[in-house]
């Protein structure tokens, strides 16, 4: 039987999802089909229907839900251990010339996920990958990366193999990768808490790992970063990063300039405490339920952002052994201690604050919205506040973050006087560009908003010269504008009148003159939502430019 062009490229979209669940965006719903469908209906409570079953053909499972409810059914997805694939409508209906064109622009995965909606703000969400070590001389060592994609952390440690499990549970990994037919060698104890993804043997090739990450990192090797790459246990370290970098380009399908460096972490440079204890000290959740309320970390949390509230978590699982540099801490926070005005006037400023970290991997990935950049300028207008109270401090640890603190003035100008108070969370229908910013979208605008005064004045001009006192000008979708004439003054009505509708009680026509106007109105309504979305394309560059800057910052 041969298959529609829609469906034809459902099929192609189905390839690249592989076993991912296919999300098919349709207009304004999302669609499933075949296995998909019949899953989907199961796991999300959706109607299960079908396709071409009145048109002689077998018919096609078939589940759907509404564009706007991705996030809630995406979340579904993932708590069921699934992956999905987004298929969306790359080009403008209006603009296409036969079927639209689609493509899956991500996969979403527990360890993959950057949307909101998606996260827990105080919480990190870790991709892992763990390399083995049968190709290495190390016979006993196993490597380890784990990145926050939603963040650009990324860190790499290479250990024994009979510390896995209580590295696996410090990190607290959402998703964690392995070689396929090496899932067995994974710590038992960890059980369903795990999820698991298997990737084929060459994703760990160390040889290419190194080479890829040099090249996201825009370095020659990766001895800039602490790796020493004829070091076995470095080299275990690097497959597994490379493995996470793969993985991440592959389900992304994004720019990663987010992810600037890979950081090395010596397990030894902190506290060891092993999977059992850890757990049973409720250091990050409680025991009974997993919830972070009434952990130590829910106690000790007084955070007023969420970049603090994931850094103050990094902390605790990862206690510092380095007396220098635990006396380097203390002497900060002593100082905030015995300065209690200081401490709250900081903690108002970082009020203003919003997520910086996670707001600049949406930048980068280009799924950013105008709220997002907005949210941006806004927290580059409280940073004055901040770094003027750090100012003058004696504790080293604050002088040294006083100093890190980029104001990124150029970036923040033209936010400011760029965007509007209120920004929407789509760009691709204006409303968002702050008046006298662009003079050629300011005309467009006036043109649009002169339509009501165009109008009466029009209305006024026909009435006189028709002799019609109730003529009235009006406009509806379907037919845009028209004059409308009661039936009582239908011989009055002007020759070049065109008539265009009937009505019980009127008829509408058009003339020249009105058509004339409605597309010069409409063009410029066009125009206008263009316009917006090229320069909210270039914000999002000048941002994405001032990464570096910007990321240092919201460390």
């Amino acid at each position: 039987m041969s298959l529609s062009p829609m469906m034809q490229q459902y099929q192609q979209a189905k390839e690249v999802a592989g076993e991912a669940m296919l999300l098919f965006r349709m207009g304004d719903f999302y669609e499933l089909f075949h296995d998909d469908a019949k899953e989907a209906a199961r796991l999300l409570g959706i109607t299960l229907t079908s396709r071409d079953k009145d048109k002689g053909a077998d018919a096609v499972p078939m589940a759907g839900f509404p564009h706007h409810q991705l996030d809630s059914y995406l979340a579904k997805i993932i708590r069921a251990g699934r992956r999905a694939a987004v298929c969306e409508q790359i080009e403008d209906p209006k603009q296409a010339k036969g079927i639209v064109k689609r493509e899956v622009t991500r996969v979403v995965s527990a360890g993959t996920v950057t949307d909101d909606a998606l996260l827990d703000p105080a919480a990190s969400n870790y991709l892992a990958a763990i390399c083995f070590g049968e190709a290495s001389p190390v016979g006993d060592a196993v490597g380890m990366a784990w990145i926050d994609v939603s963040t650009g952390g990324f860190y790499a440690a290479s250990f024994a193999a009979d510390k896995l499990a209580d590295e696996l549970t410090r990190a607290s990994a959402a998703e964690c990768l392995v070689a396929e037919g090496a899932e067995h060698r994974l710590p038992a104890e960890l059980g369903e808490r795990l999820s698991v993804t298997a990737r084929p043997p060459w994703a760990f090739g160390k040889d290419a790992a190194a080479a890829a990450l040099a090249k996201q990192f825009g370095a020659r090797s990766l001895e800039g970063f602490g790796f020493d790459e004829a070091n076995a246990g470095h080299q275990l370290a690097i497959a597994a990063a490379g493995a996470v970098l793969d993985y991440v380009q592959e389900t992304q399908k994004a720019s990663l300039a987010h992810v600037e460096r890979l950081t090395p972490v010596e397990p030894s440079a902190c506290l060891q405490i092993d999977a059992a204890t850890w757990r049973s000290l409720e250091v990050t959740h409680t025991l009974r339920d997993g919830r972070r309320e009434g952990s130590l970390l829910g106690v000790m949390d007084r955070t007023v952002t969420s970049m603090g509230a994931r850094l103050l978590a990094e902390w605790l699982r990862r206690p510092l052994t380095d007396v220098s540099q635990i006396n380097a801490r203390l002497a900060a926070v002593g100082e905030l201690v015995d300065h209690a005005a200081l401490t709250a006037d900081l903690r108002e400023a970082l009020r203003g604050v919003y997520d910086l970290q996670r707001l600049l991997a949406r930048v980068t990935t280009g799924r950013a919205s105008p709220r997002d950049l907005s949210f941006v300028g806004r927290t580059l207008a409280y940073l004055p506040k901040v770094k003027a109270k750090l100012t003058g401090r004696s504790a080293e640890r604050l002088c040294q973050i006083e100093g890190r603190i980029d104001l990124c003035p150029d970036v923040r100008s033209r936010l400011e006087a760029a965007l509007a108070d209120d920004c929407p969370l789509t760009s691709r229908e204006g409303g968002f560009i702050r008046e006298g910013f662009s003079a050629e979208l300011d005309e467009c605008r006036q043109l649009m908003a002169g339509g009501k005064q165009w109008m009466a004045q029009y209305q006024r001009t026909e009435q006189e010269r028709s002799g019609i006192p109730s003529i009235k000008v009006g406009f509806n979708k379907v037919f845009g504008y028209y004059l409308e004439v009661t039936h009582a003054h239908r011989d009055k009505v002007p020759d070049e009148y065109i008539r265009k509708q009937t009505l019980k009680n009127a008829e509408r026509y058009i003339t020249p003159e009105l058509k004339e106007y409605e597309e010069k109105v409409l063009s410029a309504e066009e125009r206008a939502v263009r316009m917006e979305y090229d320069l909210f394309l270039e914000l999002r560059e000048l941002v994405a430019n001032a990464g570096s800057r910007l990321l240092a910052t919201s460390e």
